[in-house]
C-alpha cells in the first residue's frame, strides 16, 4: 500500500503555483545585496583558509583534515551560487553569473550548464521521473533487467556511503562534461568548460608544486569528492522519503505536486542551516526559487499556515537518514510505494500472478 494519503495527492494536484505563491508575503522576496555579499566573503574566506591548510600543513593527516573542510566550504559556496543562478540574490544577471561562476569553479561545475539543467528540468518537472532524472528510482523490473555492474552502481548510489556517485554519474558527467547544447548556448557552454578545465589544470599544477601528490590530493581531489557527497545527500533528502511519491506519467503529476508535496523540509541546528544557506528548508525554494535563502524560514511559515498538512518535515538525524536510504531503494510507480531491494522478487512474482489468484497469506473478498 502507498505510504502517503492518496487524498492528499488528489487535493494538491489541481492547485496552481500562483495560488501557492500568493500566500508568501512580498517581503520574503526582498533582496539584500550586502547580506549576500557578506555570506560570499565568509564562504570564500573559509575556502581559501582551508586550501592554504591543505597545501601548507606539515603533516599528511592535517592536510586531509583541511581538505575535508575545503570540501565543506565548496558545498556552501555552491549553494550560494545556486541561489544566484535562480536570480534570488541580485537584480543584475551579469553580477550573478560572474560571482556564481567563480564560486562554482572549485567544484569543477560549469555555471551555465548547471543552471540550464537544474532550472529548466529539475525545477520544471520535479519528481516526474519521465523528465527529471535527479534521484529517479528504478522499478524492480528495471533493476532486474540491468547488467550486474549497473545494479551495483545503483546500490552504491542509494547508500549513505556511496551517494556521491549519483551526482558524479547522473549530473556532473552527463549534464555538464558531456552535454553540448545547441546554437548560441553551445558556444557559451564550451567557454565555461574551457574555463573550468583551465582552473583545474592551473590549480593542480600549483598544488603539486607546493606540496607534491599529498597536497594535490588534499587540496584538489578530496574537496571535490566531499562536495559531491554533500550535494548528492542534500538533493536526495530534498525529494526522497518513504512518504513522498514519484510519478511516471505527466497526467498523474502537476507542478504543485512536484514543488509543494514532493519537496521536503529537513531542519538542522541554527548554525548548520546558516552554513548551508537554508538549502534543506527546500519546499518554499521549490514553490518559488526567487526567494533568497535568508528568507526561506519565513516563507516556509507562510506556506505552512495554509498548506501545512501537505508539507513533509523531519529533523535531521543519522538514524533518520539511514531509514530513508534503507526504505527508499526501488519504486512501484503504479501503486506509488517504495520497496527495498530484498522485496523486489516478491513484487515481480506478484506481477506475474493472474488477477484471479490471491497471494498466499491473503484472503479473497466475499
Amino acid at each position: 500500500m502507498p505510504t502517503h494519503p492518496e487524498n492528499h495527492i488528489a487535493e494538491v494536484r489541481p492547485i496552481r503555483l500562483t495560488e501557492l505563491r500568493s500566500v508568501i508575503r512580498p517581503e520574503r522576496y526582498q533582496q539584500s545585496p550586502s547580506r549576500a555579499l557578506l555570506a560570499y566573503a565568509f564562504d570564500g574566506s573559509l575556502y581559501l583558509a582551508a586550501i592554504a591548510g591543505a597545501l601548507l600543513a606539515p603533516h599528511w593527516a592535517l592536510k586531509l583534515l583541511f581538505g575535508l573542510l575545503a570540501g565543506s566550504a565548496i558545498a556552501f559556496m555552491f549553494v550560494w551560487a545556486h541561489d544566484a543562478a535562480h536570480g534570488a540574490l541580485f537584480r543584475s544577471q551579469r553580477l550573478s553569473r560572474w560571482l556564481g561562476t567563480l564560486f562554482m569553479l572549485p567544484s569543477f561545475n560549469m555555471y551555465r550548464l548547471w543552471a540550464h539543467g537544474h532550472n529548466r528540468v529539475h525545477h520544471g518537472f520535479t519528481s516526474l521521473s519521465s523528465v527529471d532524472w535527479i534521484w529517479r528510482p528504478w522499478t524492480p523490473a528495471e533493476y532486474e533487467a540491468k547488467p550486474r555492474f549497473q545494479r551495483l552502481l545503483y546500490r552504491l548510489e542509494r547508500s549513505p556511503y556511496g551517494c556521491a556517485l549519483h551526482y558524479l554519474l547522473r549530473v556532473w558527467w552527463p549534464g555538464m562534461i558531456r552535454f553540448r547544447g545547441d546554437g548560441k548556448n553551445r558556444v557559451l557552454f564550451r567557454r565555461d568548460k574551457w574555463l573550468t578545465l583551465a582552473f583545474f589544470v592551473g590549480f593542480s599544477v600549483l598544488a603539486y608544486a607546493v606540496g607534491g601528490l599529498w597536497s594535490w590530493f588534499a587540496a584538489v581531489l578530496l574537496p571535490f569528492l566531499v562536495f559531491n557527497y554533500y550535494i548528492a545527500l542534500f538533493v536526495f533528502l530534498h525529494h526522497t522519503h518513504p512518504d513522498l511519491p514519484f510519478f511516471a506519467e505527466k497526467e498523474d503529476w502537476s507542478p504543485a505536486l512536484g514543488q509543494l508535496y514532493c519537496s521536503t523540509i529537513v531542519r538542522c541546528s541554527r548554525i548548520s542551516e546558516m552554513l548551508i544557506h537554508n538549502i534543506l528548508i527546500h519546499t518554499p525554494h521549490h514553490v518559488d526559487p526567487r526567494i533568497p535563502y535568508y528568507h526561506l524560514r519565513e516563507a516556509y511559515a507562510d506556506l505552512a499556515a495554509h498548506y501545512g498538512q501537505y508539507i513533509h518535515e523531519m529533523r535531521f538525524s543519522l538514524r533518520g537518514v539511514w531509514r530513508i536510504f534503507r526504505e527508499c531503494q526501488l519504486y512501484d510507480y503504479e501503486n506509488r510505494r517504495w520497496l527495498r531491494f530484498r522485496q523486489r522478487r516478491a513484487w515481480l512474482a506478484e506481477q506475474q500472478l493472474p488477477r484471479s489468484i490471491v497471494p498466499l497469506g491473503e484472503h479473497a473478498a466475499p
